[in-house]
């Protein structure tokens, strides 16, 4: 039985790869292995994405490292293109693993002409309309009052969707959050928030931030339930998220579902050298230790069928290659015409735009309007 508001997170997989429950029988060492595969996929994202920041062909990159059993396992939960996401800037992996293709999310990073938003949104804050996935925002929190509003209205229309929103612990410090989960609860509308607790706002630490013991216990406070979850830990991950999701979609009201993870690498490009400025390297370290993906080859080795060097190697080097193709296609692409600045806003162009577009012309073919 999956009980809310525990006073430690919910685990089925401890850190050494033992199972400390039951194993479901869902979990065979196929599912598992295809589960490893996509955490290898995302953190090689990953990986390519800072290089290509610091490569100066983006802008913009905020890395998820060591979050992907939080992501990954919330994905495979939730009814893919079914039900809504309103997330926030990390959900790359949630992306990536919910089926958008690996295309897209780089050509929103590089704003090429493959970019689904034409180059016209922030690096790293895509938004993919066939997967019901909302378009990210840097504001944080921003997206938890419209996503209890989105919930509200499945309510009342009466289907069977939900909707999904995510956060980091940071926004949980917001007004606007506090603000969306209230009246989600006050509707009973059926939505799962999903807090990514990767215990770092920035620079700001959770401790700093809230008094509280934890943030699913602020559940209490709007009538829903609270659960806490290892969200290193795949297997419990998706036990509780995929039962927390059934729930909140059966009409039994909002959930709130706290996953202790944590961020690897730094928040953005904003303070790439976090160890020198606000936490330790022993602190990042312990953590090293404690990574999804080798708990999950720990877990294979432990049900004797362990990953080999070879095969771990092979998978690193396919995700390097689709990583590879999916850049050289959107470069390919290449860069958005001054024209769009004037399209997809307006069904009749104002006059003052007219004018801009009319001196823009003129300018870029040498004059002639």
């Amino acid at each position: 039985m999956i009980q809310p508001f525990t006073s430690d997170p919910l685990q089925w997989v401890a850190e050494d790869g033992r199972p400390i429950r039951e194993l479901p029988a869902r979990f065979t060492p196929e599912v598992l292995r295809d589960l490893y595969r996509e955490m290898v996929r995302a953190r090689e994202f990953d990986k390519k994405l800072v290089t290509l920041l610091r490569q100066g062909r983006t802008t913009f990159y905020a890395q998820a490292s060591g979050m992907e059993a939080t992501q990954l396992g919330l994905a495979r939960s939730i009814r893919a293109g079914h039900d809504w996401v309103w997330p926030y800037y990390r959900d790359h992996a949630l992306a990536l693993a919910l089926g958008v293709p690996m295309l897209d999310l780089v050509s929103q990073c590089l704003g090429t002409n493959s970019d689904l938003c034409r180059g016209r949104q922030m690096p790293h804050h895509f938004g993919v309309a066939r997967f019901n996935f909302v378009s990210i925002s840097s504001s944080i929190a921003s997206q938890v009052p419209p996503a209890a509003g989105s919930a509200m209205a499945q309510k009342y229309l009466g289907t069977d969707e939900i909707t999904v929103c995510t956060f980091g612990d940071g926004a949980t410090s917001e007004g606007d959050w506090h603000a969306g989960m209230n009246m989600a609860g006050a509707a009973g509308a059926p939505c799962l928030f999903v807090c990514e607790n990767n215990q770092w706002a920035i620079s700001t630490n959770l401790r700093a931030q809230t008094a509280s013991e934890s943030i699913h216990i602020k559940a209490k406070a709007y009538g829903m339930p609270g659960y806490y979850v290892d969200g290193n830990d795949i297997v419990a991950v998706i036990e509780v998220l995929s039962h927390v999701a059934e729930e909140v979609r059966a009409g039994k009201g909002p959930a709130l579902v706290e996953c202790l993870t944590y961020r690897i690498g730094s928040h953005s490009n904003a303070d790439a050298d976090a160890e020198k400025n606000y936490r330790t390297r022993e602190e990042v370290n312990a953590w090293v230790a404690r990574d999804p993906i080798v708990r999950v080859e720990r877990l294979l080795e432990h049900l004797g069928a362990p990953v080999s060097a070879e095969e771990r190697a092979d998978l690193i080097s396919a995700a390097h290659r689709e990583v590879d193709e999916a850049v050289l296609k959107a470069e390919a692409s290449g860069q958005p015409d001054w024209r769009i600045l004037f399209e997809d806003v307006y069904a009749d162009l104002p006059v003052h735009l007219r004018e801009q577009a009319a001196f823009l012309r003129a300018e870029q073919e040498g004059g002639q309007a």
